[in-house]
């Protein structure tokens, strides 16, 4: 090999070694806090400030959260280092699978095509949510 190889293929690993250090001491791979009911409630009412909430269902590992507000479906849910929020019509989260404890909504959306949150029960049974 000749020099400026060594060289390049030096720096090369120089220049790895310090991103991988950075992000290691940046911690950006930590993971989320699971999600409460108060700040899945925040986060999509933040997210969408002019709708009210007439329901939340927060999935059993804290991963994700469903809202019911009017005739649309309010989804939260994990994607990298935090949150997204998408809606879809509440009748195709009511229609949406659910098995093993897990329901899986099918979003359309090419950068998250399906959202799967694990609840105790789907469609649900509360009155309200009707």
């Amino acid at each position: 090999m000749s020099q400026s190889i060594v060289i390049q293929l030096a720096a090369s690993a120089a220049a790895l070694s310090a991103l991988l250090g950075a992000a290691f001491w940046a911690k950006l791979a930590k993971p989320l806090p699971p999600l409460s009911d108060d700040r899945a409630r925040d986060l999509l009412q933040s997210a969408f400030p002019d709708r009210s909430l007439e329901d939340i269902w927060v999935a059993v590992d804290g991963r994700g959260a469903l809202a019911k507000s009017g005739a649309a479906a309010l989804v939260l849910c994990e994607a990298g280092g935090g949150y997204v929020t998408r809606h879809i019509p509440w009748a195709q989260a009511v229609a949406s699978g659910f098995r093993d404890g897990v329901v899986r909504l099918d979003l359309s959306d090419v950068s998250i095509p399906e959202v799967r949150l694990a609840l105790q029960g789907w469609p649900p049974t509360r009155k309200e949510a009707a």
